[in-house]
């Protein structure tokens, strides 16, 4: 199981720094996150590209719906051209928050869920092959051609995309697993019943299997596909049950993100953040 860390905030120049400490100290992965106004995530991780070698560079997460998906397409495609190979996207639907409503009106999670499916649609399509891709929707549309294209992402077909998936409540079709099943990978979103109550591991098994089972009726292989557990070992922001990764790993992890929201803002909150980074990835300790 690989071990990645969210920088919570932090400039373009002091994202780079972590990610360069992150790789020193053996760390796998850094994920930026993505606001409507704020910080690029894809800046960010472009500059931290320039300063590592071999860390992997990614977002937790995006919130594809609100992007024009060419232009999410062109900044992935970069990082992932300049990091010769290291990028990741994990989308969802996106928490809504005021950050967002001060600019944009809810459209609600039916019309972000089809805006995500069709945006995910082309921006595959255009980094495997803009020239010969097209693609009719209900909310995009793109057409092929061959005008100043970019070079090819190191990746191929393209980047990896993972995919924040939760049970429906209540049973029946599982819209969001099933969306999560045909990508590179699953972040299941397991919620605790009540504030301060651990994360469950039966919870997270759940919705692997039922990702896992969707996939194999699909005809895709399990071997290969990421499945994502964001955690805290640090235990103030989220706690898990059991605490130990080697759980987790055995329930089908295969990466472990610490996630720190509840470090504050400012320089305090940053030399925090740089300290848990300098501790190294809990999977090693």
């Amino acid at each position: 199981m690989r071990a990645g860390f969210v920088v919570p905030y932090a400039t373009e120049r002091e994202f780079a720094g972590l990610a360069r400490l992150g790789e020193e100290r053996g760390w796998d992965a850094v994920f930026g996150w993505e606001a409507l106004y704020g910080v690029d995530a894809w800046v960010q991780l472009g500059a931290a590209a320039m300063v590592t070698e071999h860390i992997r560079l990614g977002t937790l997460l995006t919130p594809a719906s609100r992007h024009r998906p060419w232009d999410l397409a062109s900044r992935v495609g970069s990082v992932d051209r300049i990091s010769a190979g290291r990028a990741v996207m994990t989308v969802g639907l996106g928490a809504l928050h005021p950050g967002w409503t001060a600019y944009e009106p809810d459209e609600g999670r039916g019309v972000r869920a089809k805006k995500l499916d069709e945006g995910l649609a082309i921006w595959a399509g255009l980094l495997e092959d803009a020239a010969t891709f097209s693609f009719t929707g209900e909310h995009y549309s793109a057409a092929a051609n061959d005008f100043m294209l970019p070079p090819p992402t190191p990746q191929r077909p393209h980047p990896p995309v993972w995919v924040v998936a939760a049970p429906t409540p209540g049973g029946g079709r599982q819209r969001s697993l099933e969306r999560a099943a045909r990508w590179q990978g699953v972040v299941p979103a397991i919620h605790a019943p009540d504030e301060g109550v651990p994360k469950k591991l039966e919870d997270f098994a759940s919705v692997v299997e039922g990702v896992r089972g969707i996939r194999a009726g699909l005809g895709l292989p399990w071997e290969g596909y990421d499945v994502v557990i964001e955690a805290d070992s640090w235990g103030s922001f989220t706690s898990l049950e059991p605490a130990e990764p080697a759980a987790w790993e055995q329930a089908g992890a295969t990466w472990w993100v610490e996630s720190w929201w509840d470090v504050p803002q400012g320089p305090e909150g940053l030399a925090e953040v740089r300290r848990r980074v300098e501790a190294g990835p809990p999977t090693s300790r």
